[in-house]
């Protein structure tokens, strides 16, 4: 089935009138909708309650105008990632599979599975069992994409659950020890332990033991972008690549940003997707063809950048998260002319170390 893809604000923390505009106008029924990507706009930490009232107001609106009942819409996923710091602005990346023709058998376009993995138990979150039940989760959203071929696969968006004082005393009070009694060093740690089960499930890398994860920087996922937060305990998976014949007016593409400040990285990917664009792009090249692009970051490690000292990862009254969320969102938004991009900070294990992994989503006819 072709598969859309259309961006819209957000002006509100529960705004969803741009999903709401969407249907009534007639571009997909309510139904349609299979999955949502989006940047709210609180502190992007354990305790950010706007991605939950940014979730109650979009599957509300998919409530109100289709026939699917609560509990139905409750199982699309829908990943928010809080933050928007900078010159990030919120937004929302709507996808719908509708009825169509399909295309020519030589022509890749947008195709999507989704899953939703067994309970991720609060003692698994860092460990190897976590990997496991997240690549078989991304296993069977490739089959439901009808994608057979791990090449295809340019983005892998997920939701899964970090640990809170209230499931790391449950974890206690069954017997069980936790990987980190920290919740907000959960949040990396799911979103890096998310991304090794990605990696394997695509045969990027082998299945890691329980010490390389959250250590070995050289285990990565080139197409993960792994989010966590406090309402699901249970992966969402959304895979995005190309099939042949799927029709559609969308291609997507993917590549690494090797650091923060890698702009080309952002046009290989746009590149990729299927735009032909000039040897030194600027953003008028991409006319409105470009839906948005979904990158990950972080501050790098080893506190250099371009062989010039950071100083981010000491400073004690802004967390790095949002300083280099801050930074990237300001170059991705340069390299698109467009505010509203996608990024996601937590990158442990998503691209190589200090940078991360970029998705692009086009137009091409």
């Amino acid at each position: 089935m072709p598969v859309l893809a259309h961006k819209v604000q957000i002006s509100s923390v529960t705004d969803a009138s741009g999903l709401a505009r969407l249907i009534d106008d007639g571009v997909f029924v309510a139904d349609d909708v299979v999955a949502v990507v989006g940047k709210t706009e609180g502190n992007g930490g354990v305790n950010d309650y706007t991605r939950i009232l940014a979730d109650t107001a979009f599957r509300g609106v998919l409530v109100e105008r289709g026939g699917r009942t609560g509990a139905e819409v409750a199982l699309v996923p829908m990943a928010w990632s809080g933050g928007t710091d900078g010159v990030i602005c919120p937004h929302a990346t709507i996808f719908a599979a509708v009825d169509g023709p399909g295309g020519p058998p030589d022509q890749g376009r947008l195709a999507i599975g989704i899953a939703v993995s067994d309970v991720i138990r609060p003692e698994d979150i860092g460990r190897p069992a976590m990997v496991h039940t997240v690549a078989a989760g991304v296993r069977d959203a490739m089959d439901r994409a009808g994608i057979d071929d791990p090449t295809d696969v340019h983005y892998v968006q997920t939701k899964t659950p970090l640990l809170t004082i209230e499931t790391i005393n449950d974890a206690h009070r069954r017997g069980h020890t936790v990987a980190t009694d920290e919740p907000l060093d959960s949040m990396n740690l799911s979103n890096g332990t998310t991304a090794l089960g990605v990696a394997v499930a695509l045969g990027e890398i082998d299945v890691p033991t329980g010490e390389q994860i959250g250590h070995d920087l050289d285990l990565y996922s080139a197409v993960a972008s792994c989010s966590s937060g406090v309402e699901l305990d249970r992966a969402q998976i959304v895979v995005l690549g190309n099939v042949a014949g799927a029709g559609g007016p969308f291609r997507i593409g993917h590549s690494v940003m090797r650091d923060a400040l890698d702009a080309d990285g952002i046009w290989a990917a746009i590149r990729d997707a299927g735009l032909d664009l000039p040897e030194r792009p600027h953003p008028s090249d991409l006319g409105d063809r470009l839906v948005n692009v979904f990158l990950k970051c972080e501050a790098d490690p080893s506190a250099e950048l371009r062989g010039r000292r950071q100083v981010s990862l000491n400073d004690s009254d802004v967390h790095h998260h949002r300083q280099i969320k801050s930074a990237v969102g300001g170059v991705a938004a340069a390299v698109t002319g467009d505010p509203a991009v996608f990024v996601s900070v937590a990158a442990l294990h998503q691209g190589p170390s200090g940078g991360g992994p970029v998705a692009a989503i086009v137009a091409v006819g």
